[in-house]
Formats: structure tokens, C-alpha cells, sequence
């Protein structure tokens, strides 16, 4: 990218988002303004892709919900989420998880996880 544009959007970039990767549950937590009002919603599910990079980074995150197969896109700097979490981490063979979208059922699911806490002997 053009280090002018880069210079001008460093201050922009957010630390800390940089920790998850494609095949990871996450629980995005969002901001959202009803009115007068805002509260914290959660959105959750695996992250199936990763794109772009600086300030034009982004990231989509499926989930099932009722059956039906729900895809969103996060940019990943934006100030609308208020943190990222992450449910359970992966061992992925590919940089995009878009096959997910063919799984029905228990398989939409499975990743091949990453044990977290594994025991030591």
C-alpha cells in the first residue's frame, strides 16, 4: 500500500486484533445503536476468511442459526466492536474455510481443534 496512506491511518489501526486466524470460534462483540440507546450484541461462529490488510482488513464469520447458514463481515479495526474473543482456536489446512458452506448439520460445525489445556505427563 502507499506509505502516505499508511502514515495517515496508522493512529486508526487497534492492537490486539491481530491475535485470531481462519478456523477459530470467535464471539464478536458489537455496538448497536437503537435510537437513543446502544448496547452490546454478540455474534458468534468461525471465522471462514481473512482479506486485506492495514486499515482495510477484514474478516467474515459464519454461524448456523434456526438451520440456516448465517455469513457476516467485520472490518477488523472498527470501532463499532467493542472485543473479539476467542471460543477455541484450530488447526486449519487452507487460508479460506469457504468449503463450510456446503456442511449441513453437526458437520458445519467441526474444525479440527487445538487442544488448549492439554495434560502433561
Amino acid at each position: 500500500m502507499n506509505p502516505i496512506i499508511n502514515e495517515i491511518t496508522k493512529e486508526q489501526l487497534l492492537e490486539g486484533r491481530e491475535k485470531f486466524k481462519v478456523g477459530d470460534g470467535v464471539r464478536v462483540h458489537l455496538k448497536v445503536r437503537e435510537g437513543e440507546k446502544e448496547r452490546i450484541q454478540i455474534f458468534a461462529g468461525i471465522v471462514i476468511s481473512r482479506k486485506g490488510s492495514g486499515i482495510h482488513e477484514a474478516f467474515t464469520v459464519r454461524k448456523i442459526a434456526s438451520g440456516v447458514g448465517v455469513e457476516r463481515v467485520f472490518p477488523v479495526h472498527s470501532p463499532n466492536i467493542e472485543k473479539i474473543e476467542i471460543d477455541r482456536e484450530s488447526i486449519t489446512m487452507k487460508a479460506r474455510m469457504y468449503y463450510m458452506r456446503d456442511r449441513i448439520g453437526k458437520s458445519a460445525n467441526k474444525v479440527k481443534e487445538r487442544r488448549l489445556f492439554e495434560n502433561k505427563r
